[in-house]
C-alpha cells in the first residue's frame, strides 16, 4: 500500500486534474477487470493524490459500462481513504440552478444493470448505508468552498441524488415523479460507486455539478448534450479550484470517518471460513479486518 490516501474521481467534463506534479500513471489489474482508465497519482502542494477519469479520459464509457468495482478496488489498493467524486447532474428543484454545486447526503439507486457489491462467492458482508456520504468529508468541502468559492455558482448542502441507469435522460413523467419524492438532483454515476466506497471503507462525498433542469422545468428547454456540455466546461474550472482546496485541507486535517471501520460489524462470514481465493480477491478490502 502506498502513501496515497486521497482520491478524486472526475466525471463528465473533468478528465484530468490540474496542478499535479511528479505524476505517475498506474495500470492496476483487479479481480473485477480493468478500471476506467489509468490512475494518475502526483503531488498537489504537499498532498499526495490519485485521480481517475470515471468515463475514461476520452469519455468512451457509458454510465452502465463504468467498471465501478474495478475503480474502487484499484483506488483502495493504492491506499485511498478519502474519495471526492465529481459528477454532472440535473436539477430537480427550482433553487438549484445550472452552474451551482450540490453536496448530496443521500442516494436513491434506480440502476438495474450494475454489479453492486464486492461480496458474494463465499464471503458475505452487509454494510450500513443509512448515511452514505461521510459528514466529516462533506464539512471539509464546505470549508474549502468558503475559501475559494465556485465561480458564479452557489453551494447547496444536503439532499437526495436519484441515480438512473441511463444513458437516456428522463421522461417528463419520470422527472416529475422524482420531484414528488423530494429528490434534489438526478445523475447516472454515483451508484453503486458510493456503496462500493463504503464496502471498501473509504470516506466518500460528491460534488454534484448542476448542468441543467432535467426536463421538468416549464420555462427551460429539455436537457440536451450541447446544453450540458456548455455548462460543464464552465463548471470544470470551478471544480478544479474547489477540488484543489479540498485536497489541501484533507491533507492537513485527515478527519476521522465511520466509513473507515465499516466492515468491523458488517462481515458475517467467519474469517476461518474465507478461502484463499476469496482472501486474494478481496485483499485490499479485508486486510484490516482479517
Amino acid at each position: 500500500m502506498s502513501d496515497i490516501s486521497i482520491g478524486v474521481i472526475g466525471g463528465s467534463g473533468l478528465y484530468r486534474m490540474e496542478g499535479l506534479s511528479d505524476t505517475v500513471e498506474h495500470q492496476v489489474d483487479t479481480p473485477f477487470g480493468a478500471p476506467s482508465d489509468l490512475l494518475v497519482s502526483g503531488r498537489l502542494g504537499e498532498a499526495r493524490v490519485v485521480f481517475l477519469a470515471r468515463h475514461g479520459r476520452s469519455h468512451s464509457l457509458t454510465p452502465t459500462e463504468i467498471p465501478f468495482r474495478a475503480n474502487l478496488w484499484a483506488l483502495k489498493s493504492l491506499g485511498v481513504r478519502w474519495l471526492l467524486s465529481v459528477s454532472a447532474v440535473g436539477s430537480l428543484h427550482e433553487d438549484l440552478a445550472p452552474l451551482d454545486v450540490v453536496l448530496p447526503d443521500q442516494f436513491i439507486d434506480l440502476t438495474r444493470q450494475r454489479a453492486k457489491t464486492f461480496f458474494g462467492a463465499g464471503v458475505v458482508a452487509h454494510v450500513g448505508l443509512a448515511q452514505p456520504v461521510c459528514p466529516a468529508l462533506a464539512e471539509v468541502v464546505v470549508q474549502a468552498h468558503a475559501e475559494v468559492g465556485f465561480g458564479r455558482g452557489r453551494l447547496h448542502r444536503g439532499g437526495s441524488y436519484v441515480c438512473i441507469e441511463g444513458p437516456q435522460f428522463s421522461t417528463l413523467a419520470e422527472s416529475q415523479l422524482y420531484r414528488s419524492w423530494g429528490a434534489r438532483v438526478i445523475g447516472m454515476t454515483n451508484m453503486p460507486e458510493a456503496a462500493l466506497a463504503r464496502e471498501a471503507e473509504i470516506a466518500y462525498a460528491t460534488l454534484a455539478l448542476v448542468t441543467d433542469y432535467d426536463c421538468w422545468h416549464p420555462t427551460h428547454g429539455t436537457v440536451t448534450v450541447d446544453m450540458a456540455i456548455a455548462n460543464l466546461m464552465e463548471n470544470a474550472g470551478n471544480a478544479q479550484r474547489l477540488v484543489g482546496a479540498v485536497v489541501q485541507r484533507l491533507h492537513a486535517q485527515r478527519p476521522a470517518s465511520e466509513a473507515h471501520t465499516a466492515l468491523s460489524t458488517a462481515l458475517i462470514t467467519p474469517p476461518q471460513a474465507i478461502d484463499a481465493a476469496a482472501r486474494e480477491r478481496l485483499a485490499p478490502l479485508l486486510a484490516r479486518v482479517l
